[in-house]
């Protein structure tokens, strides 16, 4: 049998890259280095190295990266055109006539990432049944391949009328541009979306390509600089709705990776929540830049099959036709930057000091308080054991930042830092009721999993804030989010729209028909298949996914499950026929078992035990807290707060009246 080898998931963020590694003996290796948004690649091989896993040793190597969204949120990408149906080259200006902020005269459409004058027509009609109405006009394809080189364009997107059912026209187009314009990419809509509705798909491709030529530059160089330092391994990529697949896979989709890193966190919290026997849990993962959260419901990570990019309650986003973990995220992290406006309002975010220059506390050049500078300045955080001691931050520019806060606000430096935190976790706040309150669900039901190098120090409060009574910290929760892509399965998702009565609908093979296509992108059969159908009520708008029931009944326990779901998400059923939307399989192959453990190791100093004032706010003001270092805690011992939690890469706080025990995992439980 040959020798196990070490099996590596690297995430990267928007202030810290973390490595998380098991090795061939079996051992769990953690590591951390600064992010570099210019060239990400580089922070790859920075933690590589300082994590000590020998590069030889590397036979699989997963990654989770924020260049699709920074490419999409920051307009970076590619120039890029759209060739679609004659007449309908406007679809992505119309977009959609509801709008969110109904009562703003001035509101603006989101605006297209295609220019009119880069999108061309061509010849052809396919009615939505899949009848040809106008067979291609193949004549007119040089033409508008010869517009596309003029108009020096890096990527096409091809998206037709009712591709979704009949994509032989535009899988033809998309064959011939890709023979007349070598070095251009060319993505179809069939190939990453087979769902109606024309903006949406159409969308979904344009900007699949817009984002190609970025991946495709940055996947080639992270490929050639793990070969340059003697990583010879199998390389996997984090996609939205949880697992990975291989680099050529998602070059291929690459709009698949729009969620890569933060997904990964949701599926490791629901696999410790399944371990723990907790049903019902939210996820809190703030990092350096942003705080995201999601709800797992009876242990069933939610997946959405229409993701929206930058939507608010003003602006409409971006639509996005690909499965995507639900998850809400919101501008708030640890070096989320504060301002004070005009008119003397304090703003904390979206705007962030990121890796470079940092927090004004990193001694980097940064001049802006964040919410990190404001927890130094409150005692919340240690300043001379900042990642364990290897990083000591600076308080005086932490509180000369923070004054120039004050002043704005008219108060004192230290009265500025506690609103700086009051009004960072009223956002986590309301970011974790909108996946709750806003859903019909009581966030008292839950329990709270907190990671990401901020989560735990900022969840205390939180829980305090929503009523809820159990917050668990896993071990290691600064790299929990690469854990979760550490032991993630190779997967496939297919999603096909069929439209039709439920009763008449010949569900098994619609459903054999959406596995083939998922089975088509795994190069080894499925381990696991779970299978889901998009139902509405006749005469609906609006759909519920549901799982498809292994056993049983088919139909009467399809019928059953929508009118629970209808119930507990609008708060009533009806007795009306039911009709199919769209069918999705999801495909795994099962990865390896990577045991979560206690990081009890000596190779970080350990925090001494002892006291130091915290202020606690309005949850008791200055008070003298315990102090202890997180490897200290023995299984079952319980520690009254006011207490500080200290480890390597995140600190824990717990409030008065709360009490914190490390269980037989490894994990914190804090309790009301």
């Amino acid at each position: 049998m040959p020798p196990r080898r070490a099996r590596v998931a690297v995430d990267i963020g928007g202030t810290f890259t973390d490595l998380v590694c098991i090795d061939a003996n079996g051992e769990l290796h953690r590591a951390k280095a600064d992010s570099t948004p210019e060239a990400l690649e580089v922070a790859v091989l920075e933690v590589l190295a300082r994590s000590g896993v020998d590069p030889a040793s590397v036979d699989s190597f997963l990654h989770g990266s924020t260049v699709v969204i920074n490419a999409i949120t920051e307009r970076s990408g590619a120039r890029t055109a759209l060739v679609t149906t004659r007449g309908f080259r406007d679809v992505l200006e119309i977009a959609r006539a509801n709008r969110p902020d109904l009562y703003n005269l001035r509101y603006a459409k989101p605006e297209p990432f295609v220019p009119r004058h880069l999108r061309l027509e061509v010849t052809e009609r396919v009615s939505y049944r899949g009848d040809v109405l106008t067979p291609l006009d193949e004549s007119e394809l040089a033409g508008v391949a010869q517009q596309l080189r003029d108009l020096e364009v890096d990527a096409v997107a091809v998206s037709f009328l009712h591709a979704w059912i009949r994509p032989q026209h535009e899988a033809r187009v998309a064959l011939v541009l890709r023979e007349m314009l070598p070095g251009v990419m060319v993505v179809a809509s069939h190939e990453v979306s087979r769902q109606w509705r024309e903006y949406e798909r159409s969308n979904t491709a344009v900007l699949s390509a817009y984002v190609q030529p970025v991946v495709a530059t940055y996947l080639a160089a992270l490929a050639t600089g793990l070969e340059s330092v003697g990583v010879d391994a199998q390389l996997y990529a984090m996609q939205s709705a949880g697992g990975v697949c291989s680099f050529d896979r998602a070059l291929r989709a690459p709009i698949t990776m729009l969620e890569s890193g933060p997904v990964a966190g949701v599926t490791a919290a629901a696999a410790l929540g399944r371990q723990l026997g907790i049903r019902h849990l939210l996820t809190l993962d703030i990092g350096g830049t942003t705080a995201k959260t999601s709800a797992v419901i009876d242990g069933v990570v939610p997946v959405n099959t229409l993701h929206y990019i930058g939507k608010t309650p003003h602006f409409a986003g971006y639509p996005v036709q690909v499965p995507v973990v639900d998850i809400v995220e919101i501008g708030t992290g640890g070096g989320s930057i504060a301002e004070v406006d005009a008119a003397g309002g304090l703003h904390v975010g979206p705007r962030s000091a990121g890796a470079v220059p940092g927090p004004a506390c990193y001694g980097k050049g940064g001049e802006h308080a964040t919410v990190t500078d404001a927890n130094i300045l409150t005692g919340r955080l240690d300043a001379e054991y900042f990642l364990g001691g290897t990083v000591e931050l600076e308080t005086d520019a932490a509180s000369r930042a923070m004054a120039r806060v004050a002043d704005g606000l008219g108060v004192a430096t230290e009265e500025a830092a506690r609103g700086v935190l009051r009004f960072a976790v009223a956002q986590m706040a309301n970011a974790l009721r909108l996946v709750t309150l806003r859903r019909g669900h009581d966030p008292r039901d839950f329990t709270l999993v907190a990671f990401g190098g901020n989560g735990p120090l900022h969840a205390a409060l939180l829980a305090r804030e929503l009523g809820i009574t159990r917050v668990v910290i896993p071990p290691g929760p600064g790299h929990f989010s690469a854990f979760g892509m550490l032991e993630g399965s190779m997967t496939a998702q297919a999603v096909q729209t069929f439209v039709g009565p439920l009763a008449s609908t010949d569900v098994a093979a619609l459903l054999r028909r959406v596995e083939r296509d998922a089975q088509a992108e795994l190069s080894e059969p499925a381990t696991s298949v779970q299978r889901y159908l998009e139902l509405r009520y006749q005469g609906q708008e609006h759909t519920l996914e549901i799982p498809v029931p292994a056993a049983g009944d088919l139909l009467a326990g399809l019928v059953e499950e929508f009118n629970r779901r209808s119930e507990r998400e609008y708060a009533f059923s009806l007795d009306a026929p039911l009709e199919v939307v769209a069918a999705r399989v999801e495909l795994a192959v099962q990865g390896i078992a990577v045991p979560w453990v206690a990081d009890d190791n000596d190779d970080v100093p350990r925090h001494p035990t002892g006291t130091r004032v915290v202020d606690f706010d309005r949850h008791g003001g200055l008070l003298e807290a315990v102090v202890r270092d997180r490897r200290s805690l023995t299984v079952g011992e319980v520690v009254a707060g006011p207490c500080v939690i200290e480890e390597a890469a995140s600190t824990t706080l717990v409030l008065p009246g709360q009490t914190v025990r490390r269980d037989e995992h490894g994990n914190l439980v804090l309790e009301e």
